[in-house]
C-alpha cells in the first residue's frame, strides 16, 4: 500500500466528480476520485492518499491551504533593475534573485529579435509556470519583456 503524501499541488484539470493535481515538487500526477471544490489553476497544500483497494486514484486526507494562481503579460516593460541584471548576462542566460519579502523575479536575455517568441513561450508554458509559482508560494506570474530582456516575476 502507498503512503500518505503531502505536499504543494497545481489543479491542472477538474470536473464535477474528479481532480487532477500536479505535485508541484516532483512532477507526479494524482488523480483524485472527488472534487472537493477545487478549480483549474489552484494551488493546494494538501495530502492526498491512494483510494482502496486498486490505489489508482487518490483522495484528498487534508486540505491545508488553497490558492488561485494567475499568468498575465504585463504591458509594463522590465524595471529598470531587470535591465540591469539582463545586460550582465550573456545572451540566452537566466538569472534568479529573490523578491523582498516573498517570491522571484527570473531575468533572461534572449537575442533582441527573439524576445516575443520567448515571451509567448513563457505564457504557453502555463503549467510548468504556474507549477513553479506553487512552489515558491506566491499567487500570480506577471510576464514583461523589451527587446532583449525578460521578466518573468513571481509575485504575492
Amino acid at each position: 500500500m502507498t503512503d500518505e503524501k503531502e505536499g504543494t499541488f497545481l489543479v491542472t484539470h477538474v470536473e464535477e466528480d474528479s481532480a487532477v493535481l500536479k505535485d508541484a515538487e516532483d512532477g507526479q500526477v494524482h488523480t483524485l476520485s472527488s472534487n472537493p471544490g477545487l478549480a483549474v489553476d489552484d494551488a493546494v497544500e494538501a495530502t492526498v492518499a491512494p483510494d482502496p483497494p486498486m490505489e489508482v486514484t487518490y483522495r484528498v486526507i487534508e486540505l491545508e491551504e488553497r490558492r488561485s494562481l494567475s499568468l498575465e503579460r504585463s504591458e509594463e516593460p522590465p524595471t529598470v533593475h531587470e535591465r540591469e541584471l539582463a545586460a550582465d548576462l550573456e545572451t540566452g542566460e537566466l538569472t534568479r534573485e529573490p523578491r523582498a519579502g516573498i517570491g522571484e523575479i527570473h531575468v533572461l536575455s534572449p537575442p533582441e529579435d527573439a524576445t516575443e517568441e520567448a515571451a509567448g513561450d513563457v505564457l504557453s508554458d502555463r503549467e510548468g509556470t504556474l507549477s513553479r509559482a506553487a512552489r515558491l508560494g506566491v499567487n500570480r506570474v506577471e510576464v514583461r519583456a523589451e527587446p532583449g530582456v525578460l521578466s518573468v516575476r513571481y509575485l504575492p
